[in-house]
């Protein structure tokens, strides 16, 4: 596997991991045996270490430093919240112009955590797609920009608000999941880190880093008539 580099210099290095790469092992990954870790060391010849995490079906920017001292100041970033996330999702029906989630969410360990999320709609399309009673079936296009950082955050709010991810397993819809397979032959969660923003740890510029879409998603963008 040759993974798609978008920055790189002696301190950091990033990403754009694809749909179904785990980032490291982990209790919830179960069955994985491929790495993003271990992927990207190998095809750089030095050790990562990652700065965060995405879920194992979220495509997207991914960022590793490449020394400890480095991976430190990151994390104290993104534990200060000085890292801005943005995402891209496809969601089921129409949600509003923009809104933001405030739903506290409970942790691996069993502690409620403040988790909080705000989103814009981008696009909306009604299409020719019987589901249930209706005839057609309509989707939204979100920019989706956290202020936390909760495990599968993002997944549980959007189901949370009866707007849940397409391609989202469990937290999404089995009815749209299925079919999407069978219309569409997606089987892909449809959630992309598309930007992180935050300043470098060693010259404090501001970085902007971006990941282009993965073929997946371009072509339910195609299928839904939305120009991003």
């Amino acid at each position: 596997m040759s993974l798609e580099i978008i920055y790189q210099d002696e301190y950091i290095i990033a990403i754009n991991k694809p749909h179904g790469l785990a980032v490291h092992r982990s209790d919830y990954i179960g069955d994985a045996d491929t790495f993003a870790v271990q992927e990207l060391r190998d095809q750089i010849g030095c050790f990562v270490y990652p700065c965060h995490r995405l879920d194992r079906k979220t495509s997207g920017v991914l960022l590793f430093a490449l020394d400890k001292n480095t991976n430190a100041s990151m994390q104290k970033q993104f534990a200060e919240n000085q890292v801005k996330k943005k995402y891209l999702a496809m969601v089921r029906g129409y949600t509003d112009d923009s809104g933001t989630i405030d739903y506290p969410l409970i942790n691996e360990k069993g502690k409620t955590q403040e988790a909080l999320t705000n989103y814009k709609t981008l696009s909306r399309a009604e299409i020719e797609l019987p589901s249930g009673k209706f005839k057609t079936s309509r989707y939204s296009l979100l920019e989706v920009r956290p202020q936390t950082g909760r495990l599968h955050q993002i997944r549980k709010h959007f189901a949370h608000i009866m707007h849940p991810i397409i391609g989202d397993r469990p937290h999404g819809c089995n009815k749209q999941n299925k079919l999407f397979k069978e219309k569409f032959g997606m089987t892909r969660m449809l959630l992309h880190a598309a930007e992180i923003v935050f300043n470098h740890p060693v010259t404090e510029e501001q970085m902007i880093l971006k990941s282009g879409l993965s073929s997946e998603f371009k072509r339910m963008n195609q299928i839904m008539a939305w120009d991003i």
